[in-house]
């Protein structure tokens, strides 16, 4: 049922593009509404999970603070420059490596603020 109902949703949208005058116009506009509301909620998840995990965080060192910081820092930034690395010479290398480095940095400081050593 909910399979059906996406499929005509995005059939709707496939023909609103297709023949209305400024289709195009229409689904760029849907589209930066539709990743204005993913980036929303993932700034949620992380303003929630920043929340539940206050202690950890104040317990973490100095050090293990920046890294992580640094780390979604990084995301952020690489989530900004997606359309300019793409669009050069070995950018989407460098950007799938960073966002690597970045996701093992923070899933390092995480497994040693919960491990019990």
């Amino acid at each position: 049922m909910r399979a059906a109902r996406n499929v005509a949703i995005i059939m709707l949208l496939a023909l609103v593009v297709a023949f209305l005058p400024g289709g195009g116009n229409a689904a760029d506009t849907l589209i930066t509404a539709l990743t204005m509301a993913l980036l929303a909620g993932v700034a949620w998840m992380v303003y929630t999970v920043s929340r539940e995990n206050q202690m950890t965080l104040a317990t973490l060192s100095d050090g293990r603070r920046a890294i992580l910081y640094g780390a979604v820092a990084m995301i952020v930034l690489l989530i900004a420059g997606t359309d300019k690395l793409f669009s050069t010479g070995g950018g989407t290398l460098l950007w799938i490596f960073l966002l690597a480095a970045s996701l093992a940095a923070i899933w390092r400081v995480w497994m040693d603020a919960n491990s019990l050593s």
